[in-house]
């Protein structure tokens, strides 16, 4: 009775429109439908307001997302996308083949863990005037590594012709390595996943460019 109680209450999404962390969450909920509620977390104002003791009592790590639901508060994106995926109808986020499975944590974990906290927000503060060739270093590094991984994953999306969470994870790291000068092109995959899924709706929206929080300069 509790949980049934605590899921007909939004989701709340604690936030910034331009963490991918952030947006890997928005397109899930958008992919499955889900209606939520958007708390923004500015990282760069007053000196970052994920460091504040209030959201500390959130997120311990004092990173974005975190998100409020069923009574609970989970942080890390890939947990919540899992969450979401096994406790919501709509469509999988992780498919039901354990092969196929397999390979869509792997090409997940390869840009959650392996790309993106490299080239993130608290990591690129640490490292002053050389920031953009670090993150172009790490990104291509990753992409390098991602580009024949999904040669032989892909078919329409990143594992077969099913939206996943890979393909969650990758258009946001795409927005972030087009931030950063690093040329796509060099990885015809990549970009011809990227270009097949900014089509879709759900990523459409969930796009940094539309969010409650987004600057209007930046805003489409």
């Amino acid at each position: 009775m509790h949980l049934s109680l605590f899921c007909l209450a939004k989701p709340v999404l604690h936030g910034y429109f331009r963490s991918s962390c952030s947006w890997r969450v928005r397109i899930a909920f958008a992919l499955k439908g889900i209606e939520y509620d958007q708390a923004p977390v500015n990282l760069i104002k007053d000196g970052g307001q994920q460091l504040t003791e209030q959201y500390k009592a959130l997120n311990p790590m004092q990173q974005v997302p975190a998100v409020e639901i069923d009574g609970i508060t989970l942080s890390q994106s890939l947990a919540v996308i899992q969450y979401i995926d096994e406790t919501r109808p709509g469509p999988r986020l992780l498919p039901a083949d354990p092969k196929k499975r397999a390979q869509v944590r792997m090409i997940s974990d390869v840009i959650a863990s392996g790309i993106q906290p490299l080239q993130n927000l608290y990591v690129i503060q640490k490292i002053g005037a050389e920031k953009v060739q670090w993150a172009q270093h790490f990104i291509d590094r990753g992409f390098q590594a991602l580009e024949p991984i999904l040669k032989q994953t892909a078919g329409k999306y990143c594992v077969g012709d099913e939206i996943s969470m890979a393909d969650i994870c990758l258009v946001p790291q795409v927005y972030n390595a087009e931030r950063f000068k690093v040329d796509v092109g060099q990885y015809p995959t990549i970009k011809r996943l990227n270009q097949t899924l900014l089509e879709i709706e759900a990523f459409k929206v969930s796009n940094p460019s539309c969010q409650p929080d987004t600057p209007d300069d930046l805003r489409a």
